[in-house]
């Protein structure tokens, strides 16, 4: 379980990043609403702690127990499906009493381990039709779990991040050009059906808010509109400098309350008002080298399990990242994403600090540690 590692072989360039992007959305956090501040930095110091014990735990041994890992992880969804507590019209967190938690955080983690040994074990025939299926199909079932919550984004985020764990796997690309083939126009057809008929693909409320992204004069989504044009108004006044750190101004959007969830789905125009276009420009640069640590550790990783872990929790943080500020700024409708490291929520905190221990976990086992002794599972596809 454990191994002994060499220092010089740790990533500390990934850890760098991970405490100054951290330590940015403490503060954030504090400004958006001081009572949650300390909460955030416990959550910090424990996902730092988790992190470490994660890094030093041999994760081809935490891989030989990935069945074990999906039925938890579907065993912890069914428990939010039955038992699991609502707010909003959603029923995606369990309260234990002492701590309230979103399992489908922890959920991506999982499923990012449980495909990486998986789809490892089948590389010599991940491009027939029967490993695409079986993968669809042990894909499909969490999924449901999710999107039944209702949870959108988390869907959306998994199906995105199972494509790229595929891609990284090596399937061919006359297959992703047949699934690309069918896939955009179902894409294309389910967004005209949703915006110009009344049939109900999604809920209302998910409906309503891309509705008001498309037409945001039109007054019947007046009341969804208006949270993301404050954003996008704050975002723009903090101009290049920003307002200053924690200000008082009650013309501000964070101050005058004029964004809800400033604190978690909006943190970034806390960002941008107060840090103004450096500030928020900084923090893109600090996820983007999380994101480009995480690749680089993917290829130099000793097996195909290794790299997908790599580029698994790569691809959580980066598309999170994109979604959380192309909605601040009013590129894509509202979805509700936290900006990783930076928004408050300790579970999602937690769950990707866990993932960042994968990844260190892999760095300490690259292929010129071991000497370029032979694999047990050969590397055959490098894509990253």
């Amino acid at each position: 379980m454990f191994k002994l590692y060499r220092l010089k072989n740790y990533n500390f360039r990934l850890i760098i990043w991970l405490l100054m992007i951290s330590g940015i959305g403490v503060l954030l956090v504090g400004s958006a609403k001081a009572s949650l501040q300390s909460r955030q930095l416990i959550g910090v110091i424990l996902g730092l702690v988790v992190m470490v014990a994660v890094s030093l735990m041999d994760y081809s041994w935490l891989l030989n127990f990935y069945w074990i890992i999906y039925v938890f992880n579907i065993v912890m969804l069914l428990i939010v499906r039955f038992f699991g507590d609502s707010a909003g019209g959603a029923t995606r967190w369990l309260d234990l009493g002492f701590i309230r938690f979103q399992p489908t955080e922890l959920s991506k983690i999982l499923l990012i381990m449980f495909f990486a040994r998986f789809l490892m074990d089948h590389e010599d025939t991940l491009n027939t039709w029967k490993t695409i299926l079986a993968s669809v199909a042990l894909l499909a079932v969490p999924l449901v779990l999710i999107k039944i919550q209702p949870d959108l984004k988390n869907t959306i985020t998994v199906t995105v991040v199972f494509c790229l764990l595929m891609y990284v796997a090596g399937l061919s690309y006359k297959i992703i050009g047949v699934v690309l083939g069918i896939a955009i126009p179902l894409v294309i057809a389910a967004f005209v059906l949703i915006t110009q008929t009344d049939i109900k693909i999604i809920d209302s409320y998910q409906k309503a808010r891309i509705m008001s992204w498309l037409y945001p004069e039109d007054e019947t989504y007046k009341d969804d509109v208006i949270q993301q044009q404050n954003s996008i108004t704050a975002i723009g006044s903090g101009e290049l400098t920003g307002k200053g750190y924690n200000n008082n101004k009650v013309s501000s959007a964070n101050k005058g309350n004029f964004v809800t969830q400033i604190q978690t789905d909006f943190i970034f125009a806390v960002a941008g008002e107060e840090l103004g276009f450096v500030g928020s420009t900084f923090i893109v640069i600090l996820l983007f080298l999380i994101v480009v640590e995480c690749i680089l550790t993917s290829r130099k990783a000793k097996d195909l399990s290794g790299k997908i872990l790599c580029c698994g929790v790569a691809g959580v943080v980066g598309f999170q990242s994109f979604l959380n500020i192309c909605v601040a700024t009013g590129v894509l409708p509202n979805t509700g994403t936290p900006l990783p490291f930076v928004s408050y929520g300790l579970t999602s905190l937690v769950s990707l600090y866990i993932g960042m221990g994968l990844v260190l976990n892999v760095g300490l086992q690259n292929r010129r540690y071991l000497g370029g002794e032979k694999n047990e599972h050969r590397l055959h596809r490098t894509r990253i």
